[in-house]
């Protein structure tokens, strides 16, 4: 009968080839036991081994290349270096010693109540209890850090803008009504006041220059996001496919390490805040696997910590860290969207391949506990009284504006679904512009640190420069709203969340820098909550605005996913998404000289994000789930699923989703769902592909 491809090299000790995570499962023993009988294992289901002849390219997804030696090396330039990894063991009966130790368990806990199933069972909950508290206090923390070195970026360039802003009105005072410009004496005198303020001030000042106060941060943000990456390869990029692999069975190297955790969240806290057209959600997913996976076995190599609580429960084994990791997966979706169903469906549809109903309950009982922790850390200050839900991420609340009725007409359905097919070939030419760039990446630069890391600077000084040029394009100061008094207090805060941008604070404020300058979640309720829905409302984002905001912003996020940073695309194909169908929505109402017959345009820009997430990941239970638990409106249910459905269709049309794609270009061996058409046609049969050495 043939075999998988066995060596005496693969029975080796642990070191050889458990880089895996958190912890290194003892079942490599050419003995065929440990020191405890949960070890016990036979050569047999120890050393099954997923060999792809074909790949020459190194398995990881942060373009450093991999390790040996502790140097990294360019495995993607030796064509003989075949891809090896192996699988994990999902044998419950392992031997016959441990069937025997399992009987006699079974023979001590006749006539007992209290019975060592239900001890580790109650171990099991209380350690899925501990993976969702310590999630929910990682995105939090994650969360305030990100948001405190964007508002001190923000400020500190605003502030020199607004310096600027000033400047220009004292030389206008100086000269007079009649010259605007002033004598040249006049405007020199106060050029050396300028110069000799900023000097007091040290180099902190940048000259006065926002831009260069804005270059820095963003740069050193950036360098800092890339360094993190550089100390361990594997926390770049946003997770999810590796992830996914894991659960699909394969046992990647070093992907839910302790050493992966900490780059992740500390390398995704300082990319978000460089300003570059990322999200911190995939690490999120990324982080909860690592948490899950670290708790479950107990011990780490990067501490040299190893407790005995999981030794002696029987949680050392494949197949309950792969459940855990199912489990911190769902915790990590419901830490970033505050989305606990959609999580757990999140783990069921895109994560794992195997499930079962006590692995929902768990999922489920994860998901709660870490939305739980979030409510608790955050709103401490009030003493665990009223929540305030404004705390977690969402899209703000959405409101019926007709009174009972929905925000939508339904034969508008139709313009959802166009809407979704419009997203998903958005998405699909995201995915084949970034999958082409991944590959020329794979030839010229991954096997490079140091060109990683370059490219990590030269792109953030690139996105720095459009970023800063295009509200100076735009240059053209918009007067804030002033009849309000309709308006909700939402509304309301994010008029006061709009950037003027060299215009006058308070009276006036910049349309494009408004969706640059300040985070993304911010820009993403404003597009969702601003007013125009018919000539009674005014307009407060243009369509030549949105435009100049959404044709470089996806741009750049197409470049910036593949660097050398921890990275995810869930908000930036969000706020793309919610941009391009604001614009829609805002053609449909000139086309029909805003007399209110279509739907307001928050509601197109809620679709537009649905069909350019959609597009570009291809997911659509778990998707229309996690918006609907954002938005907290179940009037979109039906617009959602007819967009993510059109979205999804119309991009399987071109290509695969995005996770997918670079799961193939890493050339891991992954198991799909379904027979290939090849083998279908050619009848190939398992014993055809597999070595028959022993």
């Amino acid at each position: 009968m043939p075999s998988l491809n066995l060596t005496e090299d693969h029975f080796d000790s642990e070191d050889d080839h458990t880089d895996q995570g958190l912890s290194t499962t003892p079942r490599r023993a050419s003995s065929g036991y440990r020191d405890d009988p949960s070890s016990f294992v036979t050569p047999k289901n120890s050393n099954r081994i997923l060999r792809n002849r074909s790949s020459h390219v190194n398995i990881r997804s942060d373009g450093y290349g991999g390790k040996e030696n502790g140097r990294y090396t360019k495995l993607s330039h030796i064509p003989s270096a075949p891809l090896n990894v192996q699988s994990h063991n999902y044998e419950p009966d392992e031997s016959e010693v441990w069937r025997a130790y399992v009987a006699q368990q079974h023979f001590s806990n006749r006539g007992q109540w209290w019975t060592t199933g239900k001890k580790r069972s109650l171990k099991r909950w209380a350690l899925t209890f501990m993976v969702g508290v310590i999630q929910g206090i990682l995105a939090f923390l994650c969360n305030m850090v990100t948001r405190f070195l964007s508002s001190t970026k923000f400020d500190h360039v605003n502030a020199l803008l607004q310096a600027g802003i000033e400047t220009e009105d004292v030389v206008n005072a100086r000269g007079g009504n009649d010259d605007m410009l002033g004598t040249f004496d006049d405007v020199v005198d106060h050029d050396t006041e300028v110069v000799e303020m900023e000097e007091s001030k040290g180099w902190w000042s940048f000259g006065g220059s926002a831009f260069l106060a804005f270059l820095f941060y963003q740069t050193l943000f950036a360098g800092i996001a890339s360094f993190f990456v550089y100390l361990e390869p594997v926390s770049g990029g946003s997770g999810i496919p590796e992830i996914k692999c894991f659960l699909n069975g394969i046992d990647l190297p070093r992907v839910v390490r302790v050493k992966t955790l900490i780059c992740k969240v500390v390398g995704v806290t300082f990319s978000v805040a460089a300003g570059l057209p990322v999200g911190k959600e995939g690490p999120m997913v990324h982080s909860g696997a690592v948490v899950a996976a670290g708790i479950s076995q107990g011990r780490t190599k990067f501490w040299g910590v190893d407790t005995s609580f999981s030794k002696f429960s029987d949680f050392r084994n494949d197949r309950e860290k792969r459940d855990f990791v199912a489990c911190g997966a769902a915790a990590g979706v419901t830490s970033a969207f505050g989305a606990p169903i959609g999580g757990v469906l999140f783990s069921l549809e895109e994560g794992a391949s195997y499930w079962s109903t006590k692995l929902t309950w768990r999922a489920f009982f994860c998901a709660m506990i870490t939305l739980g922790t979030l409510f608790a850390v955050r709103n401490f200050d009030s003493l665990w009284g009223q929540a305030d839900i404004d705390k977690l991420f969402s899209f703000g609340e959405f409101n019926s504006l007709s009174g009972e009725a929905s925000n939508f007409s339904i034969w508008e359905l139709l313009l959802f679904i166009i809407i979704g097919c419009l997203g998903g070939l958005i998405g699909a030419v995201f995915n084949a512009a970034n999958e082409h760039l991944t590959i020329w990446r794979m030839k010229h630069i991954n096997h490079s640190p140091s060109r990683r890391y370059i490219e990590v600077v030269a792109i953030s000084i690139f996105v720095t420069i459009i970023s800063f040029v295009m509200p100076l394009v735009w240059n053209r100061c918009t007067e804030l709203p002033t009849d309000m008094q309709d308006w909700s207090n939402q509304e309301k805060n994010l008029v006061e969340a709009l950037v003027p941008f060299r215009c006058v604070a308070g009276k006036e404020y910049n349309e494009v820098a408004s969706l640059i300058f300040t985070d993304a979640d911010t820009a993403i309720k404003q597009l969702f909550h601003f007013r125009e829905a018919g000539q009674d409302d005014s307009s407060t984002f243009s369509s030549a605005a949105l435009f100049l905001f959404f044709v470089p912003y996806v741009f750049m996020a197409t470049i910036v996913y593949g660097i050398a940073i921890p990275s995810g695309l869930f908000v930036p194909s969000l706020l793309s998404g919610a941009a391009f169908g604001r614009l829609c929505g805002h053609l449909l109402h000139k086309l029909d000289h805003t007399s209110g017959t279509f739907a307001d345009s928050g509601t197109y820009a809620l679709m537009g994000a649905a069909a350019v997430l959609g597009g570009m990941a291809r997911m659509t239970i778990s998707l229309t789930v996690i918006l609907l638990e954002a938005t907290g409106d179940m009037q979109y249910v039906l617009p959602l699923m007819l967009t993510l459905m059109a979205a999804r269709f119309t991009g399987n049309v071109f290509n695969e989703g995005l996770y997918d794609i670079h799961i193939k270009l890493k050339n891991i061996p992954f198991l799909e769902p379904e027979v290939p058409t090849i083998a279908e046609r050619h009848e190939i049969v398992a014993g055809q592909v597999m070595s028959t050495d022993v």
